[in-house]
């Protein structure tokens, strides 16, 4: 999809306009009314793809559970394979749209492959995550993120303890998540290691403070997060920190999520994936077979 499309829809989604202005604007660039209207929803996400691992699938379980934060209790899904073994645990966090049906998808591709999955709704802090997704995104830019990064962090020891735990705890996030991993990584100890999908860096000065190992998956063309790459990985290199980083040619902001086919890129998207559980493997320890 042309460049300036992606672009306008990333001024729309990070409400650097309104969706007025956006619509006007996409009606000047494709033409009319009636063209932008029909082009919205393949820009849009449609989470009725978001069944890599169908909600359904025999072979887990999973649960609605909630855990005490800072910033009061925060909502979530639990998702893990049949079974009482012990299990490192991943924490999934979403995009800037909240928790919905594509990260609950990838917490159960996570537990079929043998981790103890957890995707925390960091919009708890404010009401919790709209259905509609267009209200769901508005939330997000009316939370404080400072009071979403507090719940975020309390994952950490609530999935660290939970009773199915090896006491192993990682976690990946996309977009703002991949904010919040780097956010996690620079402020809890108690995290074992990070995967971070187009995700904004921290300042240098907090890089001596990550413990984790991280993983650091980038778009090509995705310039508002790959400004701040050539900063956070010297920091990362001058503290010693141990990380790894992969920038995936020909793919845009996003390029993992398969519900959103303006931008999804298949063979990107798999070969991030199957780096990322492989560093958890390393990292984390071998998941459960069951």
């Amino acid at each position: 999809m042309d460049q300036k499309i992606i672009n306008l829809y990333d001024n729309f989604t990070h409400s650097r306009i309104s969706r007025r202005e956006f619509m006007e604007e996409l009606a000047k660039v494709v033409g009319s009314t009636a063209a932008a209207v029909a082009l919205l929803p393949l820009l849009q996400n449609d989470y009725a793809k978001a069944q890599i691992v169908p909600a359904t699938d025999p072979r887990l379980n999973a649960e609605k559970v909630s855990f005490d934060s800072p910033k009061g209790k925060v909502s979530g899904y639990l998702v893990r394979a049949k079974g009482t073994t012990k299990r490192p645990a991943v924490i999934a966090i979403h995009e800037n749209r909240g928790l919905n049906p594509h990260i609950e998808d990838v917490a159960r591709r996570l537990a079929v492959e043998g981790y103890l999955a957890f995707a925390p709704d960091l919009l708890s802090v404010n009401g919790g995550t709209p259905p509609d997704e267009d209200k769901a995104r508005e939330l997000h830019t009316k939370t404080e993120r400072e009071d979403m990064i507090a719940a975020a962090l309390a994952a950490v020891p609530f999935m660290r303890n939970h009773a199915e735990s090896t006491g192993k705890v990682g976690a990946v996030g996309f977009c703002f998540g991949g904010l919040m991993i780097n956010r996690l990584a620079a402020s809890s100890p108690e995290l074992d290691a990070g995967v971070a999908f187009y995700g904004r860096q921290v300042p240098a000065a907090q890089v001596p403070n990550i413990k984790a190992a991280l993983l650091l998956n980038y778009a090509e063309t995705d310039d508002g997060v790959n400004t701040g790459i050539p900063a956070y990985e010297a920091a990362l290199k001058a503290n010693n920190k141990k990380f790894t980083m992969h920038t995936y040619p020909g793919t845009q902001h996003a390029f993992f999520n398969d519900t959103g086919a303006a931008r999804y890129n298949k063979a990107a998207a798999d070969l991030a994936w199957s780096r990322t559980l492989a560093f958890f493997k390393e990292t984390l320890g071998a998941p459960s077979s069951g």
